[in-house]
């Protein structure tokens, strides 16, 4: 992410092409939501499709309008003690002119408000992905509004605010390998901890019901994470954000090759889900470093992010922890590992000077990115555990035993993903006749439900 300076010399004027390059990422980012939903709600049961939708759906509404309550201004406020911000003229995004400018950039305040705002969307909604089948809808509602408020509103300070810690300190994260994917993938892995194993774990089937909507909600990510990764750059006016592009592309590659190569060696097949999955295992690598290596070191990143990624799935089995969609897998381990190699292969030719191991800089800049890396990943487990336990104490964060076998979809929402008997998916809201009997010899096709 760009920092946040105001230069002495040469103010900054508004720029339409900036502006209208970072409206169009900010569109990306958010198309990137929609797509994790369509990527986590195929990687389930048929009876959990839709309730995984929502618990990714549900973030655009809540984190919206907090974001413009206080979380912009706690966010990137003024800072406070290098943990918070705070900035009275923001609460309601307030007192902001329409052509006033981001500190130090011409693109106009709202534009950056708003760019930053669809990645405090997304960061809850990839935590989702660990609790499928489970959670009462409303219990996740509560947790989305403590959460972003507690833990993402105040990291997102730490790391890209001006005058917060990590940013001071000189911790490279471009784009939210610690703000986005460690904090959810830690988010993650304390709830998971609190809440339990889904019933059956390592028992019954819990094979994905649709890998062509996983596919699908894959090549969605990939798409809108161009937005997510060359627009933190804030404008291209020195080819950074056009090297961030680059790197996108070429990690994402590797870590998809290197994913299918281990899964081929290790299970003797190339699957589907393992090529979406790597492809977001690298896009989450990448998301810290693209900015700060050259496209020979995005590859490098993306392919071991890729293979550690593919090893670290099955940690949940060694262990026995629930992870349902490989949140910790991919983004946890993913988002430390593009993190940490940083501190090799930095070239100081891109965002900054800073220069990795490989490139004469020493260790300097890998002991800085271990700061960032375990305070954010030591904090939001923590935290987020806490706060899973006191829902869990209070209003219950999980359905009861009977609406998770028989189906979360219809316990929560009333509906099914899909139409098997021809009356139609809304099941609460649905006037058709009842469907006539099948005719023999034409029963449908079962599915793992």
């Amino acid at each position: 992410m760009a920092p946040a300076i105001t230069l002495a010399a040469d103010a900054p004027t508004l720029s339409s092409a900036n502006t209208g390059f970072m409206l169009i990422c900010s569109a990306l980012v958010m198309l990137m939501t929609p797509g994790l939903a369509f990527f986590y709600g195929g990687m389930v049961r048929v009876k959990s499709t839709l309730n995984m939708l929502m618990m990714s759906f549900i973030s655009l509404g809540i984190v919206t309008v907090l974001w413009v309550l206080y979380g912009f201004s706690l966010a990137f406020g003024a800072d406070s003690g290098s943990l918070i911000g705070w900035n009275s003229d923001w609460v309601g995004l307030s007192n902001i002119g329409l052509t006033q400018l981001w500190d130090g950039y011409t693109i106009p305040v709202f534009v950056f408000c708003v760019f930053q705002l669809m990645f405090a969307i997304i960061t809850p909604a990839l935590i989702s992905g660990a609790l499928a089948d489970r959670v009462k809808f409303s219990a996740w509602a509560l947790f989305i509004t403590l959460w972003v408020t507690i833990v993402y509103f105040p990291v997102a300070h730490w790391v890209w605010g001006s005058g917060g810690w990590a940013f001071e300190l000189g911790v490279i994260d471009f784009a939210g390998g610690t703000a986005v994917h460690i904090n959810a993938g830690a988010a993650a892995l304390g709830v998971i901890l609190v809440i339990g194993r889904r019933v059956g774990f390592k028992k019954d089937p819990m094979r994905p019901h649709s890998l062509p909507l996983v596919m699908l909600g894959a090549g969605l990510l990939w798409f809108g994470w161009f937005g997510f990764n060359a627009g933190s750059w804030l404008g291209n006016d020195d080819g950074v954000g056009a090297l961030m592009f680059v790197n996108t592309q070429v990690a994402t590659a590797a870590a998809m090759l290197a994913w299918l190569a281990y899964e081929k060696i290790r299970h003797g097949a190339f699957t589907t889900l393992g090529a979406a999955s790597g492809a977001v295992a690298g896009l989450v690598a990448i998301t810290p470093s693209g900015g700060a290596v050259s496209p020979l070191g995005a590859i490098a990143v993306g392919a071991i992010a890729g293979v550690l990624c593919a090893m670290a799935v099955g940690l949940k089995y060694r262990f026995n922890y629930d992870d349902s969609l490989d949140v910790v897998g991919v983004h946890l381990v993913g988002g430390v590992a593009g993190s940490l190699l940083i501190g090799f292969f930095a070239t100081g030719k891109g965002q900054s000077d800073a220069q990795g191991l490989f490139y004469g800089g020493g260790l300097d800049q890998f002991w800085k990115q271990c700061a960032g890396v375990f305070a954010v990943l030591g904090y939001s487990l923590v935290a987020s555990a806490v706060l899973a336990f006191l829902l869990d104490r209070t209003i219950g964060m999980r359905v009861p035993e009977d609406d998770e076998v028989s189906g979360i979809d219809s316990a929560e929402h009333a509906e099914t993903a899909y139409d098997f008997s021809g009356a139609g998916g809304g099941a609460a809201r649905s006037t058709a006749a009842p469907a006539p009997a099948p005719v023999a010899g034409t029963a449908a096709k079962k599915v793992d439900a």
